[in-house]
């Protein structure tokens, strides 16, 4: 069990817990992310474990080559 190699320093170095909850309905999330309604990018670990929580976003938005300002809050369709 992950959770026991953990409690004896058996487990991986660095361990990213989080907890949320999602209502998406079945196979909702794969539709909108081949939609591209999502911004993805692989996973960058620095980003992940090495960075300070307030600066992820930027960080993440970086990995694409955007900045902040270059996204609308409006959505609409061309």
């Amino acid at each position: 069990m992950c959770w026991e190699a953990l409690s004896t320093g058996a487990g991986p170095r660095k361990v990213f817990v989080s907890l949320g909850y999602s209502a998406w309905g079945e196979g909702q999330l794969e539709s909108e992310i081949s939609d591209n309604s999502w911004l993805t990018v692989p996973a960058d670990l620095t980003v992940i474990f090495d960075t300070p929580v307030a600066e992820r976003y930027d960080k993440a938005l970086m990995l694409l080559g955007l900045q902040s300002w270059m996204l609308s809050p409006d959505a609409g369709h061309a």
